[in-house]
């Protein structure tokens, strides 16, 4: 149960903390309107599931030949997201977004960009990899772990359509942009405490 709270709580703040993924579909959204926004945050959700598949294999393989590099990589991910709340925490700029108009995109041109924006996107990685470090052990049964891949995958495409459907209105912009501020902070405190916590929670 522990186990599944963290992983709820730290997806869902790493996925509305403002990346590079949101970027994207804040300006597919505002420029070419909700069904491409919408596209975008499916293909997104798509990304996820790529660097869950290859962290469950590799976290696989850790537990199984030593648990002395899994036990590093367990602490690597709680520093990392202590680094990342305190990053987030002290961040003053707002989101960059480039709102200048282009070409229309296909369908398959928004799930494209959706996609590959996550997939090569270093926040995505490295939140998905210190996640199933802290929460996977010898015991974690499979199906359990790609539970908790697909609910990070669901978690991101909900909050993106949410964004599309926000930002392909031009009103709303404006209203979903002026929170980020305070919304850094609270993002910021939570997951350097959850960071803290996992740093020396014992191994399961």
């Amino acid at each position: 149960m522990t186990e599944m709270l963290a992983v709820a709580v730290i997806t869902v703040l790493a996925v509305v903390a403002p990346g590079a993924d949101f970027a994207m579909i804040v300006r597919n959204s505002y420029l070419h309107g909700r069904r491409t926004g919408l596209l975008g945050a499916v293909g997104v959700a798509a990304g996820v599931l790529v660097h869950v598949t290859y962290t469950m294999l590799g976290v696989g393989l850790l537990i199984a030949s030593s648990t002395f590099l899994f036990t590093v990589v367990k602490l690597a991910g709680a520093a990392y997201l202590v680094y990342i709340g305190v990053r987030t925490f002290r961040a003053r700029g707002e989101v960059k977004v480039d709102l200048e108009g282009g070409a229309d995109l296909t369908p398959f041109a928004a799930l494209r960009a959706g996609f590959l924006t996550n997939v090569l996107n270093p926040k995505t990685t490295l939140f998905v990899v210190s996640t199933f470090a802290q929460v996977v052990g010898p015991g974690t049964p499979v199906p359990q772990q790609v539970g908790y891949g697909l609910f990070m995958s669901l978690a991101h495409l909900l909050w993106f359509a949410v964004v599309a459907v926000f930002f392909s209105q031009d009103r709303m912009r404006t209203l979903m942009l002026r929170g980020q501020k305070v919304l850094n902070k609270l993002i910021g405190s939570v997951l350097a405490g959850l960071g803290v916590s996992l740093a020396f929670a014992p191994s399961h």
